[in-house]
């Protein structure tokens, strides 16, 4: 028996067990009947479930009213007929509903509506409320959005992917139509013909993903939009290979830290881990301790480099200009991410950002959920360009 095949017998049973203790004549043909109805139909809604257990379960009208009320209990999401527990472990328990018989609910039990699939109805439109809720703050500005909700989005992000350009391994792949003969390869299959080779083994190098740097400004005026990209490097599928550093007034690296199990908890470490968590920023000094412990050492070569800051910086502009520079000469592609870039008319005018531009492949905007779509193609992109170092004085 297949682990999905235990898993939908142990089901079945436990919610017939529940069913017989609510007083229905449920025994185990008829839990076998629902079971088989299941591989049958293969329920994709609560609704096409909730039919093909009545259909085999329910055996008179009168026993309608207690089925809804245990089937509510059981598959609206207050009880897991495996006995598994569900979510987050540190929330509060979920209150138990009662199936009940009809009349016998007493002072302070839930009441749950019977006859026309009530429980079920109120559990979808719930379902709807919160899709609705996560579409609403998909277009609303990182800065607006309280911690709370930002983890709303994390559904959302859990869609995405973070893809980087391909790059030549060192390790072949056999190809047919590979350009290099595997000499290995072909002598192992000669043994299949008397020891001539009449099948060419050819091989070509292969190609494995670009590593992700990310390094994250989490200054005052960043400290929403920190919060929101962490979290999306958390979530998105991909985002786990990244090498994460934050930085204000210090550099930090960040990468344990988001090997957690939960983006609330990878980001409550990020803060601890990061001592000037909403200090000032000094962009300038700490790219160039990145570049000497990290980046030009070989973190950042061929890599995908991804800075997230407004350009806001209290130090030198020329100092980030010498380290941009610096780190574009190793890097395959920097990408900045930007909250005040509204649209492709933002040009930089003064201060870091103005020093960073000429060295930036792309600047994209990342103040909502649904702009990091342009980041997300500017990371995948593999086409490796510099802004025209004479575009930030025009």
């Amino acid at each position: 028996m297949t682990d999905l095949a235990a898993d939908l017998a142990a089901v079945v049973a436990r919610f017939g067990a529940a069913l017989h203790q609510a007083g229905l004549p449920v025994g185990p043909d008829r839990c076998e009947r629902f079971a088989r109805a299941i591989e049958l139909v293969r329920p994709q809604s609560t609704s096409t479930l909730h039919q093909c257990a009545l259909a085999t379960l329910v055996s008179d009208p009168a026993q309608r009213q207690t089925f809804d009320a245990v089937f509510a209990a059981v598959f609206g999401g207050a009880v897991d007929p495996t006995g598994a527990e569900r979510g987050d472990p540190n929330a509060p328990p979920v209150p138990q509903l009662r199936a009940a018989h009809p009349g016998t609910a007493g002072p302070g039990s839930p009441q749950l509506q019977h006859g026309s699939g009530g429980g079920e109805r109120s559990r979808v439109e719930a379902l709807r409320a919160v899709a609705s809720a996560q579409e609403r703050l998909a277009t609303r500005d990182f800065a607006d959005l309280s911690p709370e909700e930002l983890l709303l989005l994390a559904q959302l992000m859990s869609r995405l992917r973070l893809v980087t350009p391909p790059r030549r391994s060192r390790r072949f792949r056999v190809r047919p139509a590979g350009r290099r003969v595997d000499l290995r390869g072909t002598l192992r299959r000669a043994r299949q013909t008397g020891g001539d080779p009449v099948h060419i083994t050819r091989r070509t190098p292969g190609e494995r993903p670009r590593r992700l740097v990310v390094l994250c400004d989490i200054s005052g005026s960043m400290e929403p939009y920190a919060r929101a990209l962490l979290q999306l490097l958390y979530c998105a599928a991909g985002g786990s290979r990244a090498e994460v550093f934050t930085f204000a007034t210090r550099l930090t690296r960040l990468t344990r830290e988001f090997a957690v199990g939960r983006p609330a908890l990878a980001l409550a470490r990020a803060g601890q881990t990061a001592p000037d968590w909403s200090g000032g920023t000094r962009i300038g000094e700490t790219l160039r301790e990145f570049n000497d412990h990290y980046g030009v050492r070989g973190l950042a070569r061929g890599a995908v480099v991804l800075i997230v800051s407004d350009g806001w910086d209290t130090g030198d502009p020329a100092v980030l200009g010498h380290e941009m520079a610096r780190l574009s000469r190793v890097a395959y592609r920097i990408v900045w991410g930007n909250p005040r870039v509204a649209g492709t008319d933002y040009r930089p005018l003064v201060g870091g950002m103005a020093a960073a531009w000429p060295y930036c492949d792309a600047v994209v905007g990342v103040h909502t959920l649904t702009a990091l779509g342009d980041l997300l193609d500017a990371l995948a992109d593999p086409v490796r360009t510099r802004k025209d170092p004479h575009a930030a004085s025009q």
